[in-house]
């Protein structure tokens, strides 16, 4: 017989975030616990025994034939194989994992009680119990209801999305963060914007371009060997990573890129999987895993944190496709949701997707306009609370229409009105072409609106 159980995942020591997905990955190999879906990932300041560093904390849901004993068994397996060592109770540990719920039972020994006695005072169980829906309701109230009665937090807590090792984490929640500028490397004979500048140049050129990128201020390197444009030749896989790979491997040779992310640019699975092993870190989607079937569980089993953008169709049939019915703010978050919980039931972690409303792809003039008006009401939609947002709104024809610039180099001062609109509405990252003068646009928006 099959149950259903909510497992609590904490982590304070080392690369807490690995300690975590590892921790997971043991639990799929037992064959006796599967992982449904997983919950964002919180850091919180320690509990009880104050003086420690802070932890990383989520709640994942299982199915699992075994009975609670012998899953807590399980559980506490997994956390003596990763090495977890108890020096005090609710000390420091590498790996924390504790059963929460498990059906709808009530259970009580001398080694387990569930539902846990402590979870309705702790914020770092209700708020990850909250991300995953169906909420299951206990006796004294829902999960929401729990957690709208606890003590206002002094330091408000905000899902964490990894970018790389050497990056700190997007905390789309803060008020305070900072937006990464994510800056575009086309590396295409054909690119709409720059027209093949940074096709096929030589090592020493390409080196000074990402060195000049990254003193602008960005922070992620968007690399790209496919042409997303209408009409764009299709290369094949090869070609594709033929154009990227060596990209990467000079990118990875430059000192001053220890705390940049490299994103890459494909919709295309085997180029992905060919990038990560190369050394990238993101993958930026834009057909979220619609163009490739085997995109989301490639990603899923890489471990890799994957931008799902939002368009229709292909780029040759994207532009026939802009009927949204219940209007372009609501259709965007309904197929945007849907594609999160693809991702979820490959095995993508929740705390490993940024989202992408996907300006320009599969959206008239106004409804790119209306996409940025109302940015924060994408953000707050019902199932996608948490997730941080891309914007790419850099050099697009919608620009170029509304100020009248033809030429799609020069739509800098539209672009930068349109990063500008990005951040106050609550954008994490900006995908840009101007990496000098959109860094300082960032810098002056996140004075206005994060500080």
């Amino acid at each position: 017989m099959k149950h259903r159980a909510f497992v609590a995942l904490g982590s304070n020591l080392g690369d807490r975030v690995a300690m975590i997905e590892q921790a997971l990955k043991e639990m799929d190999q037992t064959r006796k616990i599967r992982v449904l879906r997983t919950s964002s990932l919180w850091e919180t300041k320690a509990m009880y025994v104050l003086d420690q560093d802070k932890f990383v904390n989520g709640v994942c849901e299982v199915e699992t034939s075994l009975s609670p004993i012998e899953l807590l068994d399980e559980l506490q397996g997994i956390e003596n194989k990763m090495g977890r060592v108890k020096v005090i109770n609710k000390g420091p540990r590498n790996i924390d994992l504790d059963i929460v719920l498990y059906d709808n039972e009530t259970f009580l020994n001398e080694r387990l009680q569930i539902p846990h006695k402590l979870m309705l005072e702790r914020e770092f169980v209700l708020r990850p119990l909250c991300d995953l829906p169906p909420h299951i309701d206990l006796p004294a109230g829902s999960f929401q209801y729990q957690l709208s009665h606890l003590p206002k937090s002094s330091d408000p807590l905000s899902p964490l999305t990894p970018l790389s090792l050497n990056l700190p984490s997007i905390a789309s929640q803060d008020p305070q963060r900072r937006t990464h500028v994510m800056s575009i490397l086309n590396l295409t004979p054909d690119s709409f914007s720059d027209g093949g500048k940074h096709f096929n140049i030589p090592a020493s050129q390409l080196t000074d371009t990402i060195r000049a990128h990254i003193s602008s201020g960005a922070t992620i390197l968007d690399l790209g060997g496919q042409s997303t444009r209408p009409g764009a030749p299709q290369v094949s896989a090869q070609e594709e990573m033929e154009r990227v790979l060596p990209a990467i491997e000079v990118i990875k040779s430059i000192p001053e890129t220890e705390h940049v992310a490299i994103s890459i640019d494909t919709y295309r699975a085997a180029v992905a999987e060919a990038a990560i092993k190369a050394g990238a870190h993101i993958v930026n989607d834009v057909s979220a895993g619609l163009l490739d079937e085997n995109m989301l569980p490639t990603v899923a089993r890489l471990g890799a944190t994957v931008c799902l953008m939002h368009m229709r169709g292909t780029p040759e049939t994207m532009n026939s496709l802009t009927s949204y019915p219940d209007g372009v703010v609501a259709g965007v978050a309904t197929e945007l949701l849907e594609r999160v919980r693809a991702a979820e039931e490959a095995g993508v972690r929740r705390w490993r997707i940024i989202l992408d409303p996907g300006i320009g792809f599969a959206k008239n003039q106004e409804q790119n306009l209306e996409l940025l008006r109302g940015l924060d009401k994408l953000r707050r939609w019902p199932g996608l609370e948490g997730f941080p947002w891309l914007v790419g709104a850099s050099r697009k024809a919608f620009v170029g229409r509304i100020t009248g610039v033809k030429e799609a180099r020069e739509r800098v001062w539209g672009t930068a009105a349109a990063v500008t609109a990005a951040v106050q509405g609550g954008a994490d990252v900006v995908r840009v072409h101007d990496a000098k003068e959109m860094g300082q646009v960032v810098r002056m928006a996140d004075a206005i609106w994060r500080h």
